[in-house]
């Protein structure tokens, strides 16, 4: 069954902040991941197999690229043989891009956040407000993302519109 995610990401100089901010208000650490994205090449949104230490999943996703408050209407499923799905992937709808990271992973009830260093691209934020696990009106969840953009000090300047994957394929360095 999918869900949505109402979620920003942004460039940072302030992951130290921001992991202050996290732990001193209650944010649950579930650790730090070493993540491989790799993007496969299809019609329609944009799949993705993640391949990490923590999170393991094949994710679809469909989302309109704005530099604000985006809304992505996501299927997720985990997957234990990622090394064999990524093969299989990869052989019959090709690869796009793939995206290595460490990222670490924090959750205050329904919002996680993320403080990205990616190999390339350099160090992000996001935040992710989700209906996953409890019905939250979506209005909710962009109530509560901008609370963190705010509470971060996120500037709208600071707010990249497009993937990981796009930046990587197109050579972007922001």
């Amino acid at each position: 069954m999918g869900f949505i995610n109402i979620e920003i990401k942004a460039r940072t100089e302030r992951a130290e902040a921001i992991r202050e901010y996290l732990l001193s208000n209650g944010a649950e650490l579930r650790g730090v991941d070493r993540q491989t994205d790799t993007y496969f090449k299809v019609s329609n949104g944009r799949l993705k197999l993640r391949e990490g230490n923590i999170e393991n999943n094949l994710i679809y996703y469909e989302r309109i690229e704005t530099g604000g408050l985006k809304q992505s209407n996501v299927e997720m499923i985990a997957v234990a043989e990622g090394p064999v799905l990524r093969n299989i992937l990869s052989k019959s709808v090709g690869v796009k891009a793939v995206v290595t990271k460490t990222r670490e992973i924090y959750y205050i009830g329904n919002v996680k956040f993320h403080i990205d260093v990616v190999e390339g691209l350099g160090s992000f934020v996001e935040i992710e407000a989700s209906n996953r696990f409890e019905d939250i009106p979506e209005e909710r969840l962009r109530l509560q993302c901008a609370f963190y953009m705010e509470a971060f000090e996120i500037k709208d300047e600071d707010l990249v519109k497009a993937s990981y994957s796009d930046l990587v394929v197109n050579n972007i360095t922001l």
